[in-house]
């Protein structure tokens, strides 16, 4: 049984735009895909029907076989905690520290103080930021804020990874040490779903690639196969 599965969905705002049309795509537990189209197609309102910030107006989606749908919103809480996410934007607290920011999230998990205390130094260690948890987010460069963004959204283990243009506003170097840490926490067993503009990135982690266009999937298969098509 597939992780996410996209079935006839199609999705319209109240304004009467029409941003997804007729999507039907399964992404399995543990696999890394990049979702690829330029801005406006829909990425990220795809991303949000994974994790239930919108619903479908049109088919259904579906997480380890439950209709999203049916989801009642008091529940939504728990379900999301399947997900980490990050943003183009870090989205960091200003007003915490780099270690305060990365423990936020296990407080909200009800983690005592003694795991927060074992856990947060272990994940930012992974992330390169050891020497950085008493820096706030205005005192690290965006490359580090964004790796705490990281380590933020995976610190509780979540079974999928949504990562939306996490590198947009990055340099190269930058822009890979993200892209090698989302392989890493993929090699643990994490779903990874990275949507990106960015066909560099594409060209060169051999993952499955699905194309948005218009709305539409027209494209769907390994990336060796999509250099090989768009490179014609």
């Amino acid at each position: 049984m597939a992780l996410i599965d996209f079935q006839n969905v199609t999705k319209r705002y109240k304004t009467g735009e029409q941003v997804l049309t007729d999507i039907n795509i399964s992404i399995a537990q543990g696999e890394f895909v990049s979702l690829v189209g330029a801005s406006g197609v829909g990425k990220s309102t795809l991303l949000k029907l994974i994790y239930a910030e919108e619903k479908a107006t049109e088919g259904a989606v579906f997480f380890d076989g439950r209709d999203l749908s049916l989801i009642k919103r008091r529940v939504l809480p728990h379900y999301r905690r399947n997900f980490g996410t990050v943003f183009q934007d870090a989205k960091l607290l200003e007003n915490k520290t780099i270690y305060e920011n990365v423990a936020y999230t296990l407080e909200i998990h009800g983690k005592s103080t003694a795991q927060i205390r074992e856990e947060v130094p272990r994940i930012l260690d992974v992330v390169g930021l050891s020497g950085k948890m008493d820096k706030y987010p205005g005192e690290v460069s965006g490359g580090e804020a964004q790796r705490a963004s990281l380590a933020r959204a995976v610190i509780h283990r979540p079974r999928v990874l949504v990562a939306d243009e996490p590198t947009g506003n990055l340099d190269p170097e930058a822009t890979w040490n993200i892209v090698n840490l989302l392989l890493k926490v993929n090699e643990f067993g994490t779903t990874v779903i990275l949507a990106t503009h960015d066909t560099q990135i594409v060209d060169q982690i051999h993952r499955r690639v699905i194309v948005l266009k218009d709305g539409r999937v027209t494209f769907d298969q390994n990336s060796a196969t999509y250099t090989q098509t768009t490179h014609l």
